[in-house]
């Protein structure tokens, strides 16, 4: 791997690791885990953007339309979901009769946040011909007010699928959906939010790392913004990321992304260097929310079967559809 005291951009002093956990400590807390799963027939989803202790306890780590794909199929009586609050909302709306647990319930998002529903519902009734796509990174109240959900990974499908006699809305990523509309074309009104770790990445700070590393090729999410996309090879959601990294001869490449993104791709491909892009402060970029589930939070939960996400009738049944629209659209032959 790179020596991380190697790539310290300018105006950084250091790079702050997170502390490890002793191992025999982290030994005992995954046999725990490993138990408890068995004995509650669960199943552990974990992001991409998970602490690596997690992911390397789950059952699948991915990204949220591969979550949405395994919670959908799940035969599991419990789902264990280690990642945001909304994403562990999209798995009780998909498996309502089934227990969801997450490591910790006030494990947010920055961009839900930024869409509150009832503000939704009110700029929707000034255009009755919005058609709203609502990106996954919302709450359940929004995605019930929405008429098909997607991705990182599939919103440019999503998008040319959309009905062309109407006008489209699309929330609450306004950088993802810019760049949407720069690869089909398709106008659509951007709902003003975004990822706050994902604009931490500017054009001047991309640029001294790609100066650092000339023969590095650089992969973005799209949440980023315009003037880091683009100063990107390649643009797409994190599991792309992983095929992209697996298909390049390059041997080291500069990933903007939350940096839990690392260990996944660090397992997947071995043989490789990942740089993390870093921000004018620091040398990585972390989501705070992502980071409040820890492996000891993620043993509570499962021994305490607590906290579980709980979503009314009527909201289970509105947000529903929309997210096997997604689910439908998905699936088709591209």
């Amino acid at each position: 791997m790179i020596d991380l005291t190697e790539i310290q951009p300018r105006g950084v002093d250091r790079f702050e690791t997170r502390p490890q956990m002793p191992p025999a400590k982290l030994d005992a807390l995954s046999r725990d885990i490993l138990a408890l799963k068995k004995e509650l027939n669960a199943i552990i989803l974990a992001h991409n953007y998970q602490v690596p202790e997690i992911q390397d306890v789950a059952d699948f780590v991915g990204d949220s339309l591969g979550l949405s794909q395994e919670a959908a199929k799940t035969n599991a009586d419990v789902i264990v979901f280690c990642g945001v609050h909304f994403m562990a909302e999209t798995a009780k709306i998909l498996n309502p009769h089934k227990a969801v647990i997450l490591p910790d319930k006030d494990a947010g998002c920055s961009l839900a946040e930024s869409c509150p529903a009832p503000k939704l519902k009110a700029f929707q009734a000034a255009n009755p011909n919005f058609y709203t796509i609502a990106y996954i990174n919302c709450s359940a109240e929004v995605k019930a007010l929405s008429d098909v959900i997607c991705t990182s990974g599939n919103a440019v499908k999503i998008v040319k699928a959309a009905p062309p006699d109407r006008d489209l809305l699309f929330v609450p990523d306004e950088n993802l959906g810019a760049w949407v509309i720069e690869k089909t074309g398709r106008p659509m009104t951007l709902w003003r939010g975004n990822c706050y770790v994902h604009v931490e990445w500017t054009h001047a700070s991309i640029m001294r790392i790609r100066d650092e590393f000339p023969g590095a090729p650089l992969v973005a999410h799209p949440e980023c913004t315009k003037a880091v996309r683009m100063l990107a090879d390649e643009v797409c959601s994190t599991e792309k990321m992983v095929g992209y990294c697996r298909r390049t001869p390059a041997k080291a490449i500069i990933i903007a992304t939350e940096a839990g993104m690392l260990h996944r791709l660090r397992k997947e491909c071995p043989d490789k260097q990942f740089i993390p892009a870093p921000t004018d402060n620091c040398r990585c970029n972390e989501c705070r929310f992502m980071k409040m589930n820890t492996l000891e939070k993620l043993c509570d939960c499962m021994t305490n079967r607590s906290p579980r996400v709980e979503l009314s009738d009527e909201i289970l049944r509105k947000a529903r559809a929309p997210i096997e629209r997604m689910l439908e659209i998905s699936a088709r032959p591209d």
